[in-house]
């Protein structure tokens, strides 16, 4: 290969030049030949649905990430869980709403129907194996199978010394926070599994579960690093089997829970706005946003990630 002025080009530029050429051609016959359903089992090579989808070719022609996708969110009757669960069905999802709160669920999933969305309220406790089984159980048996799920429920727990924390609080704060993900991973991996289908399921976890906290909150920061390391694990058991498993690590968000922590005296909005280098608190719709990239065809090469968005909490 010679340049326009007639000299050789570098073997080493005429090589990458050529293995470019040849990637751009695969990936552009990929593109136009791989027909392989989400709702296919791994390893099918019978084209029976929707295309895999790469890159910025991921959305419908309307701009919508998880279009006829089925999603199930926990701890959706406010807060984080409450705008992913909305978002979710802006992008065109199908969603159940599960949180203990059931006028909370049910007040979204009507939000979500006005809009002209599909959504199902359960009532569910995620300390409860029993529960989680018929939250997951009712999902499919409303929308016919399980795609996407944000497991989100958890609460906070007292602000006290670690060696003044009741035992109770901390089986309290660990049964939702930790427990409670656990129970959920194990009844949405299993009907993914015995429908054949692909999926991904994001995990909020906190910046705490990166980095500890001096304000007396132990039980918090162990739990949520327990669901980091529990994605972790979940992403490496499954991703052979078509499921991507990561965990949203959110900073201090303005929910409900921070409210509560701010009226209780247990931190003040200026000292959660200092710890975060972007100098506010966040709202919940831009950890929603996260979740449902995570969700979608977008994030299909990613698992097992713990995700900070933290407004640079997590960076020094």
């Amino acid at each position: 290969m010679v340049e326009p002025n007639g000299r050789p080009l570098p073997g080493r530029l005429v090589f990458t030049n050529l293995w470019a050429a040849r990637l751009v051609a695969a990936t552009a016959s990929r593109s136009r030949a791989v027909v392989l359903s989400k709702h296919t089992p791994p390893g099918s090579t019978t084209a029976v649905g929707r295309r895999v989808r790469f890159g910025s070719d991921v959305t419908c022609m309307d701009g919508r990430l998880l279009a006829e996708e089925v999603a199930l969110i926990t701890g959706a009757a406010s807060g984080i869980g409450a705008s992913t669960a909305k978002l979710m069905a802006r992008h065109g999802a199908r969603v159940a709403l599960v949180d203990i709160d059931l006028t909370g669920v049910e007040e979204n999933a009507a939000a979500i129907a006005e809009d002209g969305g599909q959504s199902l309220a359960v009532e569910a406790d995620v300390r409860s194996a029993p529960c989680v089984a018929e939250m997951a159980k009712r999902t499919v048996e409303r929308f016919g199978r399980l795609d996407c799920c944000v497991n989100n429920a958890g609460i906070d727990g007292p602000a006290r010394p670690l060696h003044e924390y009741a035992e109770d609080d901390w089986h309290d704060v660990l049964d939702v926070n930790l427990t409670g993900v656990w129970l959920c991973l194990k009844h949405e991996i299993s009907h993914m599994l015995d429908q054949g289908v692909t999926g991904s399921i994001v995990n909020t976890a906190s910046a705490a579960g990166l980095v500890g906290l001096p304000i007396g909150v132990s039980g918090y920061v162990a739990s949520k690093h327990g669901v980091v390391g529990l994605t972790r694990a979940a992403a490496l058991e499954y991703v052979r089997k078509g499921i991507r498993v990561n965990a949203i690590c959110p900073g201090a968000v303005r929910t409900p829970m921070l409210d509560d922590a701010i009226g209780t005296g247990m931190t003040t909005e200026e000292e959660l706005s200092s710890r975060q280098p972007i100098g506010r608190l966040a709202a919940p719709q831009e950890i929603a946003e996260a979740a449902v990239r995570l969700c979608s065809d977008a994030s299909s090469f990613v698992t097992g990630q713990a995700l900070a968005v933290d407004g640079g909490w997590t960076v020094h």
